[in-house]
């Protein structure tokens, strides 16, 4: 076949999100060495490797439709992140058919990991519930925003009909709701902070159960979960979980791991010379001539001092603010999105004679029970971010594996 029937630029980019540099130049029989030049523009690919490539890319294709094609049960990933709940459901065999989520930095990381035909949609206020496709469970990390209740109580005072429609509008939740109105899956499952329980003294809470169960008629059931069970990170969640019909099911019914067995030194890069070498990460994170971590994740002098002395100051005045240092033998502090600022609430201990550093993105991404093959394609910042804000990756797998019975 001539060379122009392939866009050799289309097939260097596809071959980059179905294999890692390894498998490459395993199955095209060269050095790793020659697939980073290829793949960095720097030499002209030859024929007969540029069709080795567009086979490959073919073979995966068609094994991910033929794993489709088998799949269990069908989902839409709402508020998607970057993927945490997907990959769960994924794991137990479902298959999704719709993606929404608005930030474009977040869109890249969920893209480059679940390649597919269908694009990532944005902001889900702006998309028809009637031009989602069907499916059979909904999954939404949806973000918690303020509900008013003074509006309900006026209508209410003047007798004028409510509904969720009245209830929640001008919140991301009205989306999750009015798309369940729509298109009526046989269940859902809703992910947010603990803290959902009590915000607005409770009512917000209330609203979103009266919703689901009242207006909507599903059966819900919820409850709060510590991703501790399966990651060395407190990190406590309300689940929510919905059916259309009448279910044999509890969240409460999920067994979960004992609490604080798995400590830091799981996640942690290990300078012992057994650190994984990840084709995709190179020595982004990890100097794995000198097997450490890179230093620019360690603290500079000044932001160390500030911190003990903004920890000092707290202490003294009675608060529990400061920072979190930890070593291997420890469980973390939760994860947050605010990460990218100083680190503070997860610091690795490095000894007396050297500052403490921060987790770099691949041990955020462990710490969220992400595999060493979730690719991380975005800068530091935006890494610490969307781990801060992604969901604990085993935690929606027990989740899936618990529902799947039910709906399939």
């Amino acid at each position: 076949m001539p060379e122009q029937a392939y866009n050799t630029s289309f097939v260097l980019d596809q071959i980059e999100r179905f294999y890692n540099i390894t498998e490459i130049a395993r199955e095209c029989s060269v050095n790793p060495s020659t697939v980073h030049r290829w793949l960095n523009r720097q030499v002209k690919l030859k024929m007969i490797y540029l069709e080795r490539l567009h086979d490959m890319i073919e073979r995966k294709i068609t094994t991910q439709k033929a794993a489709e094609e088998e799949a269990g049960f069908t989902f839409i990933d709402l508020f998607a992140g970057i993927g945490g709940i997907r990959k769960g459901f994924e794991q137990a065999g479902g298959k999704c058919v719709f993606t929404s989520e608005w930030d474009t930095y977040a869109q890249k990381t969920y893209s480059t990991n679940f390649p597919s035909d269908e694009p990532v949609n944005g902001d889900i206020t702006k998309i028809k519930a009637k031009d989602i496709p069907d499916h059979d469970l909904l999954l939404a990390g949806f973000p918690c925003q303020p509900f008013s209740i003074a509006g309900v109580s006026k209508k209410n005072a003047l007798g004028r009909p409510t509904g969720f429609a009245d209830e929640t509008q001008g919140t991301l939740f009205f989306d999750v709701a009015r798309i369940i109105k729509e298109k009526q899956p046989k269940a859902f499952v809703l992910e947010n902070v603990k803290n959902l329980k009590s915000h607005d003294k409770g009512n917000t809470f209330k609203i979103i159960t009266k919703t689901l169960s009242q207006e909507l008629g599903y059966h819900i059931s919820c409850r709060v979960i510590d991703g501790q069970s399966w990651v060395p990170q407190h990190r406590e969640r309300i689940i929510i979980a919905g059916f259309r019909e009448p279910a044999l099911f509890s969240l409460e019914d999920i067994s979960l791991p004992k609490k604080g067995e798995i400590k830091l030194s799981r996640i942690l890069h290990k300078t012992d010379g057994t650190e994984p070498y990840l084709d995709r990460d190179q020595d982004k994170y990890f100097n794995f001539q000198k097997d450490k971590v890179q230093d620019k994740y360690t603290l500079t002098d000044h932001l160390w001092a500030y911190l003990q002395k903004y920890a000092e100051k707290h202490k003294a005045a009675g608060n529990g603010f400061g920072f979190g240092l930890v070593t291997g033998n420890d469980i973390a502090r939760t994860l947050s999105a605010r990460y990218y600022k100083d680190g503070s609430e997860i610091l690795v201990y490095q000894g007396k004679k050297k500052n403490p550093r921060r987790l770099t993105p691949r041990e955020c991404a462990r710490l969220m029970g992400y595999p060493d093959d979730f690719i991380i394609p975005v800068s530091d910042t935006r890494a610490y971010k969307q781990f801060g804000n992604s969901v604990i990756v085993p935690l929606s797998h027990a989740i899936a594996e618990k529902i799947k019975p039910l709906i399939v």
